[in-house]
């Protein structure tokens, strides 16, 4: 970022985790390998030595929390899913962390979108994010990303086809589909990040 030959900006895109943790259900299956390497990351990431003393809040399917004992072969999807959104709203927290405190080489480099805000006023987001990059905003490119937020459809069977689709209907999505049990979860494996990010 420093590097003065290189004009590099940085746009980092969040989602409010419970719409992840909702998508990353309805994928688990095309998830399960991702999931997994994520998990490992943490280990990889984590300090060798004495026990660190930090609460975990691994999300677990409904029966898990508290058996202490290996996920059953119907929920060990969702058990590795809910521990790899753990790991991944941890890295939010600790890069939102470091957006407030960084200098200011760093804060014009650097930009944060909410999904949510560029599904709600696609063209005003778009527009702001080109000028952070510095280039002119095509109206093809404008048109573009109002009909792929604006489509027809929620969504379709196949979580990885790109489509336009009505992503408004996406930002609430997870009210209808996840439980009052995993909506505890996630705010309280996420709540730190979710605060600062307003969600």
């Amino acid at each position: 970022l420093r590097e003065p030959g290189l004009n590099l900006r940085v746009v980092q895109l969040f989602r409010d985790p419970r719409a992840v943790h909702n998508s990353r259900l309805k994928a688990r299956q095309a998830l399960l390998r991702e999931s997994v390497q994520v998990l490992r990351s943490r280990h990889r990431a984590e300090p060798r030595g004495p026990a660190r003393h930090q609460q975990q809040h691994l999300l677990l399917p409904p029966g898990l929390l508290g058996g202490g004992r290996p996920p059953q072969p119907q929920h060990r999807a969702e058990f590795f899913l809910g521990g790899a959104l753990e790991v991944i709203c941890q890295s939010w927290l600790r890069d939102l962390l470091l957006a407030r405190r960084a200098p200011d080489w760093l804060r014009r480099r650097y930009t944060q979108l909410r999904y949510e805000d560029l599904v709600r006023e696609p063209r005003a987001e778009l527009r702001r994010l080109l000028r952070f990059a510095g280039l002119t905003v095509p109206p093809a490119l404008e048109d573009f990303v109002l009909n792929m937020t604006r489509g027809a459809a929620y969504s379709s069977d196949r979580p990885f086809l790109i489509s336009a689709r009505d992503a408004r209907e996406a930002v609430h999505a997870w009210r209808e589909r996840l439980s009052r049990q995993q909506v505890r979860q996630v705010e309280a494996a996420c709540g730190e990040a979710m605060s600062i990010l307003a969600y």
